[in-house]
């Protein structure tokens, strides 16, 4: 009679593949979404932090931690947006009243903004 593993005794189980037995690990079938920041944030971990991206890959929390990042990058860049237009006056008045300037202000706040966003989250 062989003695239990560790992982045995926590209660794991293993499956037959081919010649070996190895651990009966399913990860939960859950679909995460996630947009641009989420893919520049695994670019960013892929070329830089490659510790901390094999970690969480391993551990199958990839998914989960881009949408969080994607998720907290765009609730952060609508804060900071409007924050910057209302100290430059940047205003739905003048929206109004010259729409080429608003859309060149507007332009110029969130290539600002997405800067600070990206600082601040993507690349931390």
């Amino acid at each position: 009679m062989s003695e239990k593993t560790i992982y045995e005794r926590l209660g794991g189980t293993y499956k037959q593949q081919g010649d070996v037995l190895v651990p009966a690990i399913e990860l939960p079938d859950i679909q995460y979404h996630y947009g641009k920041y989420g893919r520049m944030r695994e670019q960013y971990l892929k070329e830089h932090r490659k510790g901390l991206y094999s970690r969480l890959r391993g551990r199958g929390e990839l998914p989960k931690h881009l949408a969080e990042i994607d998720k907290a990058c765009n609730e952060r860049l609508e804060q900071v947006i409007r924050a910057i237009a209302k100290k430059e006056g940047v205003t739905e008045q003048l929206k109004a009243e010259d729409m080429l300037t608003w859309v060149g202000a507007m332009n110029n706040i969130r290539s600002r903004a997405e800067e600070t966003v990206l600082q601040e989250i993507i690349y931390n």
